[in-house]
């Protein structure tokens, strides 16, 4: 009683009373009690790959293209069915786990985030360029607890790029680890946003202005993917210096925003302050100081939070 697991564990090594097999087994079991997530870790990844695998063979034939909030905000019915997919398998294996899909939302379920550890999923980040065959298409998962975010997947299936992070464990593309840019000149940087779905003219005329604003100071570029996921994982790997943008659910960033911050990136809200994950809002960016200079250049939006009826 009282013995510490790793003594405990050296203790087994040296008796000989188990053979291999079960030696493996029990490393196992302590790994998993050090790093309970981890294990859901893994299985977000392979999620996400089989996933992809979905989409990537779907881009080969005819679409079913549905409306949901405008004629520009597009939804399939591979959305669906990858989000089917990916919920059913996540419930029977994790039953007691909670769920924020976009599809589901778009169904009527609400965007609840609880201390519960919930799954936060866009199963097509990116719908308008996969039914374009526009080839920036991302499967997102976030996972949370006590509704702080524990790991993100981002899965950019077309490029077959896996983009993990894991909290305090750093971010990775394909294995290999990132590092965002050290660009503190805002007129040596390198945007990346998007217009969003909402094309009221009071917020086309907000965003471009707000566009117009940055490239007068001037910075070098201001880019659109078309996907928040794949926009802010672009951050994390250096290749852009910050991404912002109104608009965006839970779902677009849950994934993507610790792969940000684990990559020595900021993630801000656009009014200067903290970020917060149901705002529909948010600034990622290289470092502060990029972040709060754009913060101090853009006009805000005013947005229904996704936690709100």
């Amino acid at each position: 009683m009282g013995q510490r697991p790793v003594a405990l564990l050296g203790q087994v090594a040296c008796s000989g009373v188990y053979g291999f097999g079960k030696m493996k087994i029990f490393v196992k079991y302590f790994q998993k009690m050090a790093d309970p997530w981890q294990e859901c870790m893994d299985y977000a990844v392979t999620l996400a790959r089989r996933a992809g695998e979905v989409v990537c063979e779907a881009l080969k034939n005819e679409m079913n293209v549905m409306l949901k909030s405008s004629p520009v905000d597009l939804v399939t019915a591979t959305d669906q069915k990858v989000e089917k997919m990916l919920i059913s398998s996540i419930k029977e294996k994790y039953p007691s786990h909670s769920f924020i899909g976009e599809e589901s939302v778009a169904a009527g379920e609400k965007s609840i985030l609880t201390n519960n550890p919930t799954w936060i999923i866009d199963p097509i980040d990116g719908t308008t360029n996969f039914v374009h065959r526009f080839p920036f298409v991302a499967v997102s998962i976030g996972f949370a607890v006590n509704k702080k975010i524990e790991f993100g997947v981002v899965y950019s299936c077309v490029e077959d790029k896996m983009y993990t992070a894991r909290k305090g464990k750093g971010a990775f593309c394909n294995g290999q680890k990132l590092q965002v840019s050290q660009q503190e000149d805002i007129t040596k940087s390198l945007l990346v946003t998007e217009l969003g779905s909402s094309r009221t003219p009071e917020t086309v005329r907000i965003v471009l202005s707000n566009m117009e604003k940055l490239f007068c100071i001037p910075v070098h570029g201001i880019r659109s993917v078309g996907t928040a996921a794949v926009n802010m994982c672009l951050v994390a790997t250096g290749g852009a210096d910050a991404y912002y943008e109104m608009g965006i659910h839970c779902w677009d960033v849950a994934g993507a925003g610790i792969i940000v911050t684990e990559a020595g990136g900021v993630l801000m809200d656009v009014t200067g302050g903290p970020f917060d994950l149901m705002s529909r809002r948010v600034i990622a960016a290289n470092n502060r100081i990029l972040a709060e200079r754009i913060a101090k250049e853009i006009q805000v939006i005013p947005l229904q939070r996704d936690d709100e009826d």
